[in-house]
């Protein structure tokens, strides 16, 4: 039986534990920072602050720990720092963690020798692990001269929290979201690197999703640009998760184009609109790669929380029996359903 401490007792973290549970996995602790949450019980454990979560670790003696917080490597930085100092494999939904070393490789590199010196795995997944990778890569093994990967994914913030939201824009007006989101595209590649190098930037989902896919296929990057363009709705709009109703102009969110220039002459090109959804809107997923046959497919009305923590919970073996280190998922083989 795999025991697993579960970080984050969010909006997701529910179905991630009631699907490893139904997989029979062991909860065998839980952590948060809300006042709130802390103490309550979760699925039949006391919720624990995260000042006492290597404690936890130490008593509770688990395989995995399964993060479930925020968005950027930095915010999760000391679960993922503790877990690897103490020898516990980890698996998290941060978006940034499924390919880091594009975005922050000071940081990836610290938990990444931590963990091998504690023989444990460190690794990001969720969502985009199987509909923004290996979905397009066993596609692109089935063509012939690639000459693009071009895809569009969308998602509504309000499934996610408001960590999410705020990474997005979501709210902001628009000389304020040109301000924090969309400056950080407006400087030359000597300095997005200087940013990069110092754990400054901030990306989109699909930087580090370029460099997944790139990585998973053994091709070789030569540039990556980024471009993200804020959205609007024609009427006010009111959002759950920010608690505010976003005038008409503000940011309901935003779009981020992401461009990767191969060494082999294939482009990829990558969008995520993450946006507070009009009443009709509804997720999308759509690739399409250009080859010998150009093939496309599209996925409509993806239930992506559900699929993120199933994915999740199916990544977990993988984890376990992978090499020591921050791995990314596209060097731990094909998704499978645990059963």
């Amino acid at each position: 039986m795999i025991k697993f401490i579960q970080y984050g007792c969010g909006k997701m973290s529910g179905y991630t534990t009631q699907y490893a549970k139904e997989c029979g996995m062991e909860l065998v602790g839980a952590v948060d920072i809300n006042p709130k949450v802390v103490g309550t019980t979760f699925y039949g454990v006391t919720v624990t602050h995260a000042n006492d979560f290597e404690q936890l670790i130490k008593k509770t003696n688990p395989d995995i720990v399964v993060v479930e917080t925020m968005s950027l490597l930095s915010d999760v930085k000391d679960a993922l720092l503790t877990c690897a100092a103490n020898g516990v494999n980890a698996i998290t939904t941060c978006e940034e963690a499924f390919y880091p070393e594009v975005s922050n490789p000071v940081l990836t590199r610290e938990i990444d020798t931590l963990a091998k010196e504690n023989n444990c795995t460190i690794t990001g997944s969720g969502y985009q692990d199987a509909f923004w990778g290996n979905l397009i890569t066993t596609l692109a093994g089935a063509t012939h001269g690639i000459k693009k990967i071009k895809g569009s994914s969308s998602y509504n913030v309000e499934d996610y929290g408001i960590a999410l939201a705020e990474v997005h824009g979501a709210g902001l007006p628009k000389e304020e979201f040109e301000q924090k989101i969309a400056s950080a595209d407006k400087i030359s590649a000597e300095e997005r690197q200087e940013l990069i190098n110092t754990g400054k930037y901030t990306p989109s989902y699909m930087w580090n999703v370029v460099p997944w896919i790139a990585d998973k296929m053994h091709l070789h990057l030569t540039s990556m640009t980024q471009k993200c363009i804020p959205l609007m709705h024609e009427e006010d709009i009111h959002s759950t998760t920010l608690e505010m109703t976003i005038p008409k102009g503000n940011a309901t969110g935003m779009s981020a184009v992401v461009t990767g220039l191969t060494e082999e002459g294939i482009t990829i090109e990558a969008e995520c609109i993450g946006k507070v959804y009009a009443p009709g809107e509804v997720d999308t997923n759509d690739w399409t790669v250009i080859g010998e046959p150009e093939t496309r497919f599209v996925v409509t009305e993806p239930d992506t929380v559900k699929l993120t923590c199933a994915t999740i919970v199916n990544r977990i073996p993988d984890v376990i029996k992978a090499e020591a280190g921050f791995v990314p998922t596209s060097r731990m083989g094909e998704l499978k359903t645990v059963r």
